[in-house]
């Protein structure tokens, strides 16, 4: 803030000439800049030391002496904010650059992508909204999903080339043949963030600390004890197979905290700050897998670059653009998918809405070119025809002749693409005689909704990260729409059901019946996807090695950017 006081400061001195001289009293100067005349006298003497200025005051009280400016405000701005980043300052950078968006994206555009800042390579990476802390369990936003990978690790983790987990602090794991009892054998040289060798017991520990949250439990219903077998063993003892195990061991929710502190994880990257206009993650020059090529990660948190009128090109968060947008002639798209994950609308079957009407609810939101016309940007979205590939959703005839009820209720939640799938459902409802009521739960996912029972129809997304399969697993098991939205009687077989399919030892016959479970969803018109969305990351020349993963994002840990050379 010191910094950006002193800016103000210059700021207010240039002003009334717009640079050119001034024949001025130090009187007059300190009344400009709300300050005494001995406090004047210092910033001018500090300013004239760092060449911003020169000031020739006259003999005598009173008099007028001679202010010449040798750099304009905006100069010096710049100039603040490579000093400061130089230091290791990245809050002052920040705090310098508070400006009106269109001068902001002007000020920000040298800093932005790929830097070697005092021979460090840095990536910095613009983002839309805060991010929200980091905490054990689930979290609703991909970008935090992301860190908690970058920060933490697990036992097992997914890798971008297979569907199935792989060691992580675990090196390797064994199962007995009844599938209840596995064991994972610990790395022997892992190490925290802050440098203290890793114990078994703290995993331990920590994985306790996990099961002690409700959706937690849920996930790891068929847990009965963790414990340390031997100095480098982890057991689990379960009283339920479970062959998805090492996949839930993998997940994002799963990974495993400093049983001390939250914060400290053994990652590829730890955390140095964490405030609501940056967010900077710096390697771990200790960590156990491949070390990052990068030294560290920044999230400049900027959502006035985020603006409509600004025209950016990366104005929508799964649309990632490393450097400054404008320079669209160096810019190049390094990587993009079409997401596994998808919004989704669900219905609830009741006298208020049978399965015949379900069924031509579906059948005109897939078949009227509704998801089409959706008013968003162009190629943000791609309308579903599948959950999975190879999982199609069913084609019914259509049929006008099901009378539609003459009210129903919808219910949704964010992303915001879904306020304008909400009311495009409205009008055209009400073209066919049904008055929709729409209510908005102001969130990324149903924690804390209340207003379930008023709704016949709810939208939302599901985020699928790296094993697809388990991914709608983990869905059907643990979120808070399916026992909402099913009878206690559909929703208690469908629970079953998971349990059946998790002690089946074959992955392929587990992703079988699990296909089953969803084309059963599908048929009765109890679920259908809406559409996916088109991942893409756009960056300079200079940064390499991105590729874009399930979730939309990169391994900071494969990023790099070619040495300057003179």
């Amino acid at each position: 803030m010191r910094l950006l006081n002193r800016l103000h400061q210059y700021q207010r001195l240039w002003l009334p000439s717009s640079g050119e001289p001034q024949q001025v009293t130090v009187g007059e100067l300190a009344e400009r800049c709300f300050c005494s005349e001995r406090h004047i006298r210092t910033l001018l003497r500090q300013a004239q030391e760092s060449g911003w200025l020169s000031w020739k005051a006259s003999s005598g009280r009173g008099k007028r002496g001679l202010l010449q400016f040798y750099k304009a405000p905006e100069t010096l701005r710049n100039e603040m904010m490579e000093q400061a980043l130089s230091k290791g300052q990245q809050q002052n950078a920040l705090e310098l650059a508070q400006l009106a968006p269109v001068e902001l994206k002007a000020l920000l555009s040298p800093f932005l992508g790929g830097q070697w800042q005092n021979d460090t390579p840095t990536l910095r990476i613009p983002y839309y909204r805060p991010l929200e802390p980091l905490r054990p369990g689930f979290m609703p936003g991909r970008a935090e999903q992301h860190l908690a990978g970058e920060i933490f690790s697990g036992l097992t983790r997914f890798d971008a080339q297979s569907t199935c987990p792989i060691g992580d602090l675990a090196h390797h794991w064994e199962v007995s043949p009844d599938g209840l009892r596995w064991h994972f054998y610990i790395r022997s040289t892992l190490f925290w963030h802050n440098g203290d060798p890793i114990k078994t017991s703290q995993l331990q520990q920590r994985l306790l600390m996990l099961l002690q949250l409700p959706a937690m439990r849920t996930l790891f219903a068929s847990i009965s004890e963790i414990s340390v077998t031997h100095s480098q063993c982890l057991t689990i003892t379960l009283h339920r197979a479970d062959y998805w195990l090492p996949f839930r061991l993998a997940s994002y929710c799963s990974v495993l905290a400093h049983p001390d502190d939250p914060a400290i994880g053994s990652g590829p990257f730890r955390l140095k700050l964490f405030t609501q206009e940056l967010v900077r993650l710096e390697n771990h020059q200790r960590y156990h897998l491949t070390h990052p090529l990068l030294q560290a990660v920044e999230f400049w948190i900027t959502p006035q670059l985020f603006e409509q009128d600004l025209g950016t090109s990366c104005r929508h968060p799964v649309q990632i653009t490393i450097g400054d947008p404008d320079e669209l002639t160096r810019l190049r798209q390094v990587s993009n998918s079409i997401s596994l994950g998808f919004c989704y609308l669900t219905l609830r079957q009741s006298p208020q809405l049978n399965k015949a009407q379900a069924q031509r609810l579906v059948s005109l939101i897939h078949r009227s070119g509704l998801l089409e016309t959706l008013p968003l940007d162009e190629d943000l979205i791609a309308p579903s025809n599948e959950v999975l590939p190879g999982w199609t959703i069913p084609q019914w005839p259509e049929n006008g002749d099901t009378p539609l009820p003459e009210r129903l209720t919808l219910l949704y939640h964010l992303p915001v693409e879904l306020h304008a799938m909400a009311e495009r459902l409205r009008q055209r409802l009400a073209e066919l005689g049904c008055e929709l009521t729409i209510i908005f739960h102001d969130a990324k996912n149903w924690d804390g909704c209340q207003q379930f029972a008023k709704a016949d129809l709810m939208m939302g997304d599901r985020l699928i990260g790296e094993a697809p399969v388990y991914a709608l697993e983990q869905w059907l098991r643990c979120d808070a729409l399916w026992p909402n939205l099913l009878t206690g009687a559909q929703y208690a077989h469908l629970q079953a059901t998971l349990d059946a399919v998790q002690v089946l030892p074959d992955e392929r016959s587990r992703s079988e019946a699990l296909r089953n479970v969803f084309n059963t969803l599908m048929d009765d018109a109890i679920m259908t996807p809406l559409f996916n969305y088109n991942y893409r990351i756009s960056a300079p020349p200079g940064v390499n090695g991105l590729r874009l993963n399930a979730r939309g994002w990169f391994d900071f840990a494969s990023a790099w950017l070619p040495a300057s050379t003179p």
